[in-house]
């Protein structure tokens, strides 16, 4: 950054809160901000391009980079930095995640597993104490759960194959948001009151997000200077900064010695991150998954996420099925069988592929699905956990070798989707895992670290059955992030995705099917109240479906239930037939999401 621009940003920031010289090195939460942000709405339509996510000041930044004319991959990375900004909690250049990415000239769609990585020093005994797990909520804040994050590598990789960009010129509406603030809400409140505690054992994030050690107040403002300093280093010097400079060495630092406060008795177990395994990070480009339904092309992204294939085999395993003709106790009893199903060989069979056997063909085909549609039984819910299936040697329904229930995944993350006026589409999930990943804040780097390491297996779910998800050197954990993208005859209709940890494949899959065979309009899709089942015992129903008379219509089949209050965020984009743009994002979770188009109409 040149000078001059440096002191333009500052006086911008000046005249917007005031004197600089009053903001500390770390966050200031204030009276609001005197430029008001952008409004929240739920769906938007028109031309030039679309965003759509869960925060206007990031759907904003995206717009205003397709405005100056960046693609949709540009709008995306402007749109996932401001959400570093915005959803500190969810996601930032601290964590990972993956990014499918449709090519308009090209008619092609492509991905990038920007997933975290364990260090080169991790073997199947890293939450293992003398050979007993360690209690979860240790191993989640602590130094050993991060991984080598992804996401830093992920954007750069993104605008060198398809961008139009640079990282510092895509960046600079985030770091304007960090240096100016934006308006805290009743989600970003309750987050932090839910990690509190954890905060406060560690300086640097007591700092940001306690400012004067309180909670922060809705309608104040939050502003992170330190992250609008870093994203600005990154734009200057490139993301090298992460992967072989200062800033890598200030986060390994980090790890392997958690600054915790003086007098704190919280047990936190230091990692043990090294330069060389951030020099060692790479990106990965392999295939999509893909599947067709109903005459369409549904694209997603492969392992090491498990959401490419369980939503492929859900949906093979649906289409058998005339959805939008059942009734609703038949359509969502359907439904859930066909994720249980799924659910039950993505144990068994989904991992990182450098380290395991993956069937992804198998696992997608139409025969594997056949041979396991045939479990369902119209008048009878299947009992949990099912056995997994074979993909390499399908039989009629086959599956009666032991089971094994599904392991433990933390529920925030965030989703963006984006579109421009040429047609190319993204859609991006990134995450640091937990709400608050591990609690750790890199001092003076204004970002949380991920745990995405506590998505692998501490143990076999089940020690008769093969667990490809136990931890390994410089492996990836197994994901259920669910970027899709859905065309017709080379042409998009569709893309989606959400948060939710392990509920984002069952959120995904129900809001295609809502839309696509029930005939619901994208945003009501998106809105209409969710089932979760993923081989367990009970499934989860958020209120809408708890209160109905449906749960006892399925419960008479043998289901059995548990309510969530919140189940995934969604966004979404489709192509309309006319050529405009619809952007969605949920009405009421997370306190609504912020869709927006570049021209409305």
């Amino acid at each position: 950054m040149t000078r001059a621009r440096r002191l333009t940003i500052l006086g911008a920031a000046a005249a917007l809160t005031g004197s600089l010289a009053a903001v500390p090195a770390a966050a200031q939460s204030t009276a609001p901000p005197s430029v008001a942000a952008p409004e929240k709405t739920p769906v938007a339509v028109g031309y030039g391009g679309a965003v759509a996510s869960v925060d206007p000041d990031a759907s904003a930044a995206g717009i205003e980079v397709l405005r100056k004319g960046g693609n949709a991959v540009d709008a995306a990375v402007a749109t996932a930095a401001a959400l570093g900004v915005t959803e500190p909690y969810s996601a930032g250049i601290g964590g990972g995640g993956y990014f499918v990415y449709y090519d308009a000239k090209a008619r092609t769609t492509r991905t990038l597993d920007g997933r975290e990585t364990a260090p080169r020093s991790a073997d199947k005994d890293l939450f293992l104490d003398h050979g007993t797990p360690i209690p979860f909520d240790e191993a989640v804040t602590s130094g050993l759960s991060v991984g080598t994050p992804g996401t830093p590598a992920t954007w750069d990789t993104a605008l060198k194959r398809w961008g139009s960009r640079s990282l510092g010129q895509v960046l600079r509406p985030a770091e304007r948001i960090a240096w100016r603030g934006f308006t805290v809400d009743e989600t970003f409140r309750k987050q932090t009151a839910a990690n509190e505690a954890r905060f406060r054992d560690f300086p640097a994030s007591a700092r940001l997000f306690l400012p004067g050690g309180e909670l922060p107040v809705v309608g104040s403002t939050m502003r992170n200077p330190d992250l609008a300093r870093t994203y600005e280093e990154l734009g200057r010097k490139g993301v090298g900064e992460m992967y072989t400079g200062r800033l890598g060495r200030e986060v390994v630092r980090t790890v392997n010695k958690p600054p915790v406060r003086a007098g704190s008795t919280r047990t936190v177990r230091p990692g043990d991150l090294t330069a060389r395994d951030l020099r060692a990070y790479e990106v990965r480009n392999h295939a999509p998954t893909h599947t067709t339904y109903r005459g369409l092309d549904v694209y997603g992204i492969g392992p090491s996420a498990s959401g490419g294939t369980s939503v492929a085999e859900a949906l093979n395993i649906l289409e058998k099925s005339r959805l939008g003709e059942l009734s609703e106790k038949r359509f969502l009893h359907r439904y859930l069988e066909a994720s249980r199903i799924a659910f039950a060989d993505r144990g068994r069979w989904v991992g990182d592929p450098a380290f395991e056997d993956v069937p992804v063909r198998g696992l997608t085909s139409k025969r594997f699905a056949a041979s396991r549609e045939c479990l369902i039984d119209d008048g009878k819910a299947l009992a949990s956990p099912l056995a997994a299936g074979d993909p390499s040697h399908p039989a009629r329904c086959g599956g009666a070798g032991p089971a094994a229930p599904t392991t433990y995944e933390g529920e925030n993350t965030t989703h963006l989707t984006t579109a421009d006026k040429w047609g190319n589409v993204v859609a991006y999930t990134l995450t640091i895992e937990q709400t608050g990943g591990s609690g750790i804040t890199v001092p003076g780097r204004g970002f949380l670290l991920n745990n995405e390491l506590t998505d692998f297996s501490f143990a076999p779910a089940n020690p008769a059955v093969r667990d490809p998800n136990l931890p390994g050197p410089g492996k990836r954990p197994r994901s259920s992030i669910s970027p899709t993208i859905v065309l017709r005859h080379g042409e998009p209709v569709l893309a989606l995705g959400s948060p939710g940890g392990a509920t984002i494949i069952t959120t995904v899959l129900q809001t295609l099917v809502n839309h696509l065979d029930r005939g619901l309009p994208l945003v009501d899709a998106i809105a209409a109240p969710r089932a979760s089942q993923r081989n367990a015992a009970a499934t989860e129903l958020e209120p809408g479906l708890w209160n109905s008379p449906v749960r006892r219509q399925l419960e008479a089949l043998g289901h059995a239930f548990k309510p969530n209050p919140e189940i995934g965020a969604a966004t979404g984009v489709q192509r309309l037939p006319d050529g405009r743009w619809l952007a969605a994002a949920e009405k009421v979770r997370r306190g609504g999401g912020s869709a927006m188009v570049v021209h409305r109409s």
